[in-house]
């Protein structure tokens, strides 16, 4: 499995090449690799040197949230795409249709701007600034957890938009089908990579979830996901290619 990068986010943590054991014992490893996986996964591009302690974060977050501002610090890495960090106050309130278009087919999401107002207000503005155009989804898994990984523009998993943000968490987070979430590096590491649950998958909470796509669309994903990867194990970039042409929403 990948391991974090030295000073730098973990990627998506891949199944490693020596899970073949003998039969009496297989069973049992391999669930402990799973668990090992939900809890080493889903790394994306926020900084993992942001300093502080992670409670002490998680409570000035909260305390932002609620007073109705967001903080995005700037990141140790530059920006892989030139961009502004948004503003720090919100402007979306309840839900915001929105629509991912993509080489595999137009994704429809509804973003969650009450329950995550940073989280939403920084996709916003990254679409807005066409950060996810031209870019392709680096990263699908399909073992253990079901997911497709994107918003990194260089396409290595290290990617990201020269700023961070906290986690919008409360610890009941889930992560059904549909799930629209945000991959991070660790306590309020969030950048520009998120992924998409396209079967219901066990992780723990946190992982910031910011909307959900419609039946459809989680089927689009699910039939790309069938197709399984390049190199055929349960963890790699999808073997059909898949590009965001756009990002678009009603807000």
């Amino acid at each position: 499995m990948d391991h974090p990068a030295p000073g730098r986010s973990r990627a998506l943590t891949r199944h490693s090449d020596d899970l073949t054991l003998r039969p009496e014992s297989a069973v049992l490893l391999t669930l402990a690799a799973l668990v090992v996986l939900a809890l080493l996964l889903l790394s994306g591009c926020g900084s993992s040197d942001s300093g502080g302690d992670s409670a002490e974060s998680s409570g000035e977050s909260d305390s932002s949230a609620a007073a109705g501002t967001c903080s995005y610090p700037a990141d140790s890495q530059s920006a892989a795409k030139d961009v502004k960090a948004p503003a720090e106050e919100p402007e979306a309130k309840g839900t915001v249709d929105a629509t991912v278009a993509t080489s595999a087919g137009d994704l429809a999401v509804t973003l969650d701007s009450d329950g995550a107002p940073c989280t939403v207000n920084s996709f916003l503005s990254l679409a807005a600034q066409k950060y996810f155009d031209d870019t392709d989804c680096h990263r699908l898994t399909t073992e253990g957890i079901f997911v497709l990984q994107c918003g990194d523009p260089t396409g290595t998993g290290s990617g990201g938009p020269g700023y961070s943000f906290a986690d919008e968490l409360d610890g009941s987070e889930t992560y059904p089908a549909g799930t629209l979430a945000m991959a991070n590096s660790g306590p309020d590491t969030n950048g520009s990579q998120f992924f998409v649950v396209y079967d219901d998958s066990s992780l723990p909470p946190d992982y910031t979830v910011f909307g959900q796509l419609d039946e459809a669309s989680t089927k689009t994903v699910a039939d790309l996901a069938a197709k399984g990867t390049d190199s055929g194990a349960g963890d790699g970039a999808p073997k059909e290619k898949v590009t965001i042409t756009e990002v678009t929403s009603a807000e």
